[in-house]
């Protein structure tokens, strides 16, 4: 198994890092070529618009799109969450999202970088350690969409669409690495 970062803007070595812990073989993707070797890819967290943006000055929103069509297995944490929607509630001028995933999200939804915090909450009826950081909230979830994690107040934070996993949160930088051997799983569940 081989599973690909994306790897244009955002926290990509620790996505890497938990990879590498997991003893999974994982690449930094910013190219067709990459992206075409890869069983899985995970769209970190960062900037949403800057990712957007790059995405178009690469030219890689093509290959992309074409790559979730075949039904590779793709993750995005937080701005990946907001790249894999289908309607970004808030979007920055500029900012055009994948359209993949039949959810509406509103990005930093859990205020500014000074409202960060760390919680423990359940990610698919088990309890992981994550990390909400200016991260986005799933409003609206389509027929398709499975809920894979909410909040107390009912918030949905995680949510699943076929080989598309989203998560609000990051578990990469708590080092709790439940979602991605989820995630993992996925993948082998395609090969």
């Amino acid at each position: 198994m081989r599973v690909g970062v994306f790897a244009l803007q955002g926290d990509v070595r620790e996505h890497l890092q938990l990879l590498t812990s997991l003893g999974v073989e994982s690449i930094e993707v910013r190219n067709t070529e990459q992206l075409a070797s890869v069983d899985g890819l995970i769209i970190p967290g960062g900037e949403s618009t800057t990712i957007s943006k790059l995405i178009d000055i690469f030219k890689l929103r093509d290959d992309l799109l074409a790559y979730i069509a075949k039904g590779n297995p793709v993750y995005g944490t937080c701005a990946g969450m907001i790249m894999l929607a289908a309607e970004v509630l808030d979007e920055a001028s500029g900012q055009q999202s994948l359209k993949a995933m039949d959810i509406s999200v509103r990005r930093n939804a859990f205020g500014s970088q000074l409202d960060s915090f760390e919680a423990s909450i359940e990610f698919a009826g088990a309890p992981v350690d994550v990390a909400f950081i200016r991260a986005p909230i799933v409003e609206r979830v389509g027929e398709n969409v499975q809920i894979m994690s909410q909040l107390t107040d009912g918030a949905v934070v995680a949510v699943r669409e076929g080989s598309l996993l989203a998560t609000s949160f990051h578990t990469e930088l708590t080092g709790d690495s439940s979602v991605h051997e989820y995630f993992l799983g996925m993948i082998s569940r395609t090969r």
